[in-house]
């Protein structure tokens, strides 16, 4: 998934980078690895093993060149910054690390482990998302104030925000990359959870595109908005229950018509590719 130019920083924290950079000056020692704990704030959850596999076979040749950033706690030392060198010093079999020790708050090791990893674009979308709600739901702060510690609009924390709302399955390929930013967004203009992840999974194995993926949403909120409007039909409730499941798992709408010896169902389709998605799936093998 393309990356954009990386965010700048709100004037909160971008008076924390001093906290992040180490000056000539700043008193270095070394710390036992057995004595560094992961930071619990860390927002990002993976780390590119490429680029991580290139970093341990710079720290077995040149060892760590720029020392960690830690604060004290109870068991040890917690990483502020640096946990990829960290994890590269592990794998390379390195027995302690440099360090300069910081004096920091829970808040101010949260935002630090943000601006570090925004700097350089290594968080996923889900991955900010999380960070901006730890953000509020930890200290108290509202979608205005991330807004203006981040450097971004108010508008952009909220959208991001959104993305968690997502179904699990569909945050996941967000967080890989086979979805982008644009899918995502298109996504969430559809109600129903089940209808998210089934239209997640043919933009994959499709690879449809954001304006296709727009379109189909429209198509499905435009049927359910006609639905809606109908008045409430005095049928068999399980039949709808039925058209329900089906458009579901087809992605289309579905009408399901019952007679008193046999019955009628009628599915829909919108062009002669979605006519042939649908015999694919109906019929496979059919030509």
């Amino acid at each position: 998934m393309a990356k954009g130019k990386g965010p700048s920083l709100g004037k909160g924290l971008g008076a924390l980078i001093p906290q992040i950079n180490v000056s000539p000056d700043d008193p270095v020692s070394s710390v036992p690895l057995e004595e560094l704990r992961p930071n619990p704030y860390q927002p990002r959850r993976e780390f590119a093993e490429e680029k991580l596999a290139e970093l341990v076979e710079s720290v077995r040749e040149y060892g760590i060149l720029q020392p960690l950033v830690v604060r004290r706690v109870l068991s040890g030392y917690e990483i502020v910054a640096g946990e990829r060198r960290f994890r590269a010093a592990e794998r390379a079999g390195l027995a302690e690390v440099p360090v300069v020790v910081r004096n920091l708050s829970d808040r101010e090791v949260m935002e630090i482990a943000l601006i570090e990893n925004l700097q350089r674009e290594d968080l996923n979308p889900i991955e900010v998302a999380e960070a901006y709600a730890t953000l509020m739901r930890e200290f108290s702060m509202t979608q205005e104030m991330v807004a203006e510690r981040v450097g971004q609009s108010r508008s952009h924390v909220a959208n991001m925000l959104r993305l968690l709302n997502l179904p699990s399955e569909v945050r996941e390929s967000v967080s890989r990359g086979t979805l982008t930013m644009g899918h995502a967004r298109a996504l969430l203009a559809l109600s129903d959870p089940d209808q998210q992840t089934k239209l997640a999974e043919r933009i994959v194995e499709e690879d449809l595109s954001v304006r296709a993926v727009e379109h189909l949403v429209h198509r499905l909120n435009s049927f359910v908005s006609r639905e809606t409007r109908k008045p409430a039909p005095r049928e068999n409730p399980t039949l709808r229950h039925y058209e329900e499941v089906l458009r579901v798992s087809l992605g289309t709408g579905v009408k399901i018509y019952q007679g008193k010896k046999r019955g009628k169902i009628e599915i829909e389709y919108y062009s002669n590719d979605d006519l042939q998605r649908l015999l694919a799936l109906l019929a496979p093998g059919t030509e």
